[in-house]
């Protein structure tokens, strides 16, 4: 079995390890690192060291090590297990034994230079991830977030992506080079301020609420929404959106398709309230895209995918498999798209469809079985002197 001896370390130029790692240090011949960590550490290392660099792709790298038949010192940036190199070996090398020296991690040393109380930091990592995960914290109005960035995530970025949808009620901390003396910054921006930066790497940041909050409704009011054309019945109406969205049961399923969009304020309102989920949305009329993006905008919600395209004859197999699927148009096609749903829906899938008329409710009924699908609750709702609608959720069948 390998064994790892993973230490953590900053940025400085002259690291202060104690002495159990100088003597792993010494006491070993195979070490690995970034080739920033192997500037800053090779003095020390024995004359006959073997360093290996960690660098993409990442499993030529692992390569390397099973071809090593004795223990291996591997440096990493702070907390190797906090979005670090350590959470790398225990996937790749599940049984292989890990020794951890951990070191402060970015955010804390930043957290630590700003007397800022950490333990309620909500953490971000952007380093080569999509924003999924800080769109989340922003929809959920988190007082203050701790960001990991990346050459495409910088401070600006992060702060032009806050303005475009509204959240400009942050402060916005930046540090770089940190633990490094000659070169540690620390900084404070408005969020103007850091759209119009240029970052030198590496950084992490801290956001802060300057003490105002954005508005975050349970129920969205419809005259929120710019409607098609100006029509305020093209819009599926706020208590059965929260009703359909009760029915999809959004608080334990990950990716939602939203077939139809129209105004996006099914989407809208799923993320607002479940922001967790990664959502797609279809709409078919090219009108569907400006609406999303005003909408979307408006309401401050990022993160949305808005396919403007026939669902129908739209290749979906590089697609997530929905766990939550809700039909608002169908396009004269609703056996034929209920048979392409159930072809990609996950095993514990959901589909709603909110019908306003006796056909079309019948239609969808009768086109279950054949979909795998079975109705299993039907809720009838009157909102206002137009038609009631009703509201079905069908899963798959059991048998």
């Amino acid at each position: 079995m390998s064994h790892f001896y993973v230490i953590g370390m900053n940025d400085s130029p002259n690291p202060d390890f104690s002495p159990e790692i100088l003597r792993i240090i010494q006491s070993h011949r195979v070490f690995s690192g970034g080739v920033r960590h192997h500037e800053i550490v090779r003095s020390l290392l024995p004359q006959q060291a073997i360093w290996i660099d960690i660098k993409s792709p990442i499993d030529e790298v692992f390569s390397q090590y099973e071809q090593v038949k004795e223990s291996i010192v591997v440096f990493a940036s702070g907390d190797p297990l906090f979005f670090g190199f350590a959470n790398t070996i225990k996937r790749k090398l599940p049984h292989a034994g890990i020794f951890l020296y951990p070191a402060f991690n970015s955010l804390q040393m930043l957290a630590h230079a700003l007397l800022i109380p950490y333990h309620d930091l909500r953490i971000v990592s952007l380093t080569g991830r999509p924003w999924h995960e800080f769109d989340h914290a922003l929809i959920e109005r988190s007082t203050k977030i701790g960001i990991l960035t990346d050459h495409v995530h910088t401070p600006a970025q992060i702060a032009r992506r806050m303005l475009e949808y509204g959240y400009s009620m942050y402060v916005m901390y930046v540090g770089i080079n940190l633990g490094n003396p000659e070169k540690q910054s620390i900084r404070k921006f408005s969020l103007q301020q850091a759209a119009a930066e240029s970052f030198q790497t590496p950084n992490c940041v801290i956001l802060e609420q300057n003490g105002k909050n954005m508005y975050r409704p349970f129920g969205i009011p419809d005259t929120c929404f710019e409607y098609l054309n100006g029509r305020s019945r093209m819009i599926t109406k706020m208590p059965v959106r929260l009703l359909s969205l009760s029915l999809l049961d959004l608080h334990e399923k990950k990716n939602f398709w939203d077939i139809g969009f129209c105004t996006g304020s099914v989407s809208i309102e799923a993320k607002l309230q479940f922001p967790h989920l990664h959502i797609t949305a279809f709409e078919v009329r090219q009108e569907g895209r400006e609406l999303m993006e005003i909408n979307s905008h408006r309401m401050g919600i990022p993160g949305i995918e808005a396919i403007i395209a026939d669902f129908m004859t739209y290749d979906v197999s590089d697609l997530a498999s929905p766990d939550a699927v809700f039909i608002g148009g169908h396009g004269g096609k609703l056996p034929e798209m209920l048979q392409k749903i159930s072809s990609c829906l996950a095993e514990t899938g959901t589909v709603v469809f909110n019908s306003v008329s006796e056909d079309s409710l019948s239609l969808f009924k009768a086109s279950l079985p054949a979909a795998g699908l079975v109705c299993k609750e039907e809720i009838r709702i009157a909102v206002d002197e137009f038609n009631p609608i009703t509201i079905c959720k069908a899963e798959r069948s059991k048998n």
